[in-house]
Formats: C-alpha cells, structure tokens, sequence
C-alpha cells in the first residue's frame, strides 16, 4: 500500500522512517519539537544490524567517510587493572549523532520536516483524520504512547553525562567503579567521545549544574586513562540527564497508530543499542507498509516481527545498568566484567538484519 505518514518526532526512529517510506512512493510529515538538526552530539555504536539498516537506507556514504570502525575495547578497574578485553562481532562502528541525523535528513525533501512544530495530544485526532498511519517516534515521553500502550518511563536511578574531550581515544574503554562507570571512544572528527553514568545519589540535583567540576570530583584518582581525559573535556558539549528505560509495551501498535525507537522501547544505554534499534525499527515497518494490502495489517505485521526482540534488549540492557553501576558487590560485579566476550556477545543477541519484505 501507499499512503500518507504523519510522524510525530524527527529524530532517529522518525528521520529514518521518512527516509523509507518516502523512497517507497510514500507521502511523509515529519513533527520535530527542534527548530533544526542538533549541531552537537555523543557518538552512537552501530551494530551490524544496525549498519545493514543503514544501507538499507542507502547512507553507504555516511558508513564510508562519517563512521570510525569500532575495534577492539577492554573493561578495566578504577585502577587501571584490565577485566578483559572486548572484540565485538561483524562489522561496528561508531557514529556522531549530528552526522547521523544530517544524513538521514538531508536526503529528504524540503517540507517534510516541519521543525518547530511538535504533534501536541490535543492534535493526534486531526492527524489521524488525515493519514493513513500515525507514528509516534517521540523518544520517551511520547505524546502518542497512550493511542497504543500507555506507559510511564521507569528511572534507572542513575545520571548520566556525555560530551566530548579534545584528542582521539586510541581505543573503545570502558571503566567500572563503585557506583559509577567511565566510558571512551573515537569520534569521526577527531576527539574523544565521554561518556558516564553514576548512581543518582553520588550526583546531587546541584552539582549537575556543573557537570565538569562532579566529573572531577568522582573520578578523583582514577588510572589516567580516566583523569587525564577529564581534563580535555570540552565544558561546552557536556549534557547531563537522567536515565530512564520504559517497561514491556502489550504492543507496539493499535488500529492506525505505532510507535518506534524510545517511544517503543527506551533503554538504558549499556549495550549501545538504542540507536540500532530505532533503524531497524524504522525499515522494518517501512517494508511491512510497502507489502501489507492495509495499515492495520502492516502494523500488526511490525509489531509481531519487533516487539520480542527489542523487549529481551531492554531486558538486558536494564541489568547490565544495574550490574555495572553497582554500589556493592564489587568483587561480584567485576566476576561478571571478567566474561567480557559473554559481555560483548550480549550486546549483538538477537540483533536480526532487516530484511526486504518486498
């Protein structure tokens, strides 16, 4: 079938449909709450699924000149002292946000995202009028959630801060402390992607304020690896939130209405796959659409086809947050670090390469 698609949120999940659908012969609305594409932006791991979904897409160019392969990554101690070493499956690789979504968005049309003009819940009925599909790809607190599966996000009681330092990582590294871990990787432009996430309680609402000053304050006598990299953060690109992940959705997708990416299924970021998921997300229910006689039948078809393996990565993801950020435990929780090639398996499980339906 072939229609219209109004999709509330320009971000991954919706950026990436538009961009399937509209090679499909579809008619597309993209809703973004932003008034432009981000300028700014953590790295994002691609994992082959992902990577496939990215062809798919036909952004080969961004894979070849915008995409720093992955490579090999160790888990270390607050000292230093190594827990194992990672090699992750097939082919990964690492992603600026910024570079992501101005690819996905800069095949499009003039006019199909509408920026500053976010889909309200007073609007969905109109919308619905008008489309043959609405998708909510509004991230976690999404306005079309409740036409499907009402559900509040859950927090995981952990803060997170991401930003970038100046110089390359010369490797993927992760480090787990009490209460807290300490994450590199490269970036496409040269610097180092920061990432961290600390239980709630170590970060005091007013601290947050000044993300640099409680980075060096928690990570005070960490090997170099992690102090040194403090000290190049770039202040201007450090964002600190919360984290949340929702709970099991009954479904993805009701009647006329479905929903992709966090709107589905946020979660904790530790196996890198919220991004992934959000493209395959996104293919898959562009080819159920192209395939499928009706709406209703291709979302049925969608939601079938994603629901069960996007809930086991939450599933997972949500554990290793608990495990890695631990408070107590840590002879326990570095027991588990020590399986790192079951660790690294963990995170491509499941991980099915979308497919062509037509």
């Amino acid at each position: 079938m072939r229609g219209l698609a109004v999709v509330a949120g320009g971000g991954v999940a919706g950026l990436a449909l538009a961009r399937g659908l509209l090679a499909r012969g579809w008619d597309v609305e993209v809703h973004e709450r932003a008034d432009g594409p981000p300028t700014t932006g953590s790295s994002l791991g691609m994992w082959p699924h992902a990577v496939a979904a990215l062809r798919r897409l036909g952004l080969d160019d961004l894979l070849r000149t915008r995409a720093v392969p992955a490579g090999r990554g160790e888990l270390l101690r607050a000292d230093g002292r190594v827990l194992a070493s990672l090699a992750p499956r097939g082919d990964v690789r690492l992603v600026d946000r910024p570079d992501l979504l101005a690819a996905l968005a800069g095949g499009l049309p003039p006019g199909v995202v509408r920026w500053s003009s976010p889909l309200t819940a007073d609007g969905l009925d109109e919308a619905l009028e008008r489309a043959d599909v609405l998708v909510g790809a509004d991230g976690l607190r999404s306005v079309v959630r409740p036409r499907v599966a009402p559900a509040r996000p859950r927090p995981l009681h952990q803060v997170a801060v991401r930003g970038a330092a100046r110089g390359r990582a010369d490797r993927v590294a992760e480090t787990w402390g009490r209460g807290r871990i300490f994450g590199t990787t490269a970036r496409a432009d040269g610097d180092t992607n920061v990432y961290a996430a600390v239980a709630a309680a170590l970060a005091p609402a007013a601290d947050r304020e000044d993300p640099l000053a409680l980075l060096r304050r928690l990570y005070a006598g960490w090997h170099e690896g992690v102090t040194g990299t403090v000290e190049r953060l770039r202040p201007e690109t450090l964002d600190v939130r919360e984290l949340h992940d929702l709970p099991p959705l009954p479904a993805y997708a009701r009647g006329r209405v479905a929903l992709v990416g966090d709107a589905a299924h946020a979660m904790a970021p530790n196996l890198g796959r919220g991004g992934c998921e959000a493209l395959v997300d996104a293919v898959v229910l562009a080819d159920r659409l192209l395939a499928a006689p009706d709406a209703a039948s291709a979302l049925a078809g969608y939601d079938a086809e994603r629901r069960g393996p996007t809930r086991r990565v939450v599933r997972a993801s949500r554990a290793l947050s608990r495990i890695s950020g631990a408070t107590r435990g840590a002879p326990v929780r570095d027991a588990v670090a020590a399986l790192g090639g079951r660790v690294a398996r963990a995170a491509t499980a499941g991980a099915t390469v979308p497919r062509d339906v037509r």
